[in-house]
């Protein structure tokens, strides 16, 4: 007797990515996104609570601080005539839309994307501030014997720098292999 080839079941909808591993954008979306939400509503607080140049000290090490930065990382450009606010504005946004097609790329390698989301997230959240603003919104002062003060930043800043070091932790793992 023959059988009938029955047909395959029809497969569930995929929420996944195109790239190669599979896995979701949703989660390393959400990443930069807490991380947005975190910056802006620490920003909100201190600009609430400070006015420019107010310092608390919190320990012999750190103090918080309102400060505004119109320009970048160390406040470079900041002196310039205000046409910086635009080009770091952009920058921020092709770099968000190119990490997410890294994103997409790579979704499965998970150091490798919660290094993209986190500087993703802080891009967007100066992006934000320089939309809203016209300059970004910085509060962590930390300080050696209140001689030397390092480069007062936000959450934003922190989440970049702690994805810069998870993307050469990254690189590293991955050249040894």
């Amino acid at each position: 007797m023959a059988t009938k080839k029955r047909s395959a079941a029809p497969s569930k909808p995929s929420f996944t990515s195109s790239g190669s591993s599979g896995s979701s954008l949703g989660p390393w979306l959400g990443v930069a996104a807490i991380v947005i939400l975190l910056d802006q509503l620490t920003k909100i607080t201190i600009a609430k609570l400070f006015v420019l140049g107010e310092t608390l000290p919190v320990t012999s090490f750190f103090n918080l601080t309102l400060w505004h930065n119109p320009g970048a990382a160390f406040s470079f450009l900041g002196q310039a005539s205000g046409w910086q606010r635009y080009l770091f504005t952009a920058i921020g946004i092709g770099a968000a839309l190119f990490i997410v097609y890294l994103l997409k790329k790579h979704a499965g390698q998970r150091l490798f994307c919660w290094a993209l989301a986190l500087i993703m997230g802080g891009a967007l959240g100066n992006v934000i501030d320089r939309l809203l603003y016209g300059h970004v919104i910085d509060f962590l002062d930390f300080h050696y014997k209140e001689q030397y003060h390092f480069a007062a930043f936000n959450v934003a800043d922190a989440a970049i720098s702690i994805g810069a070091a998870l993307f050469i932790l990254d690189e590293l793992r991955r050249v040894k292999k």
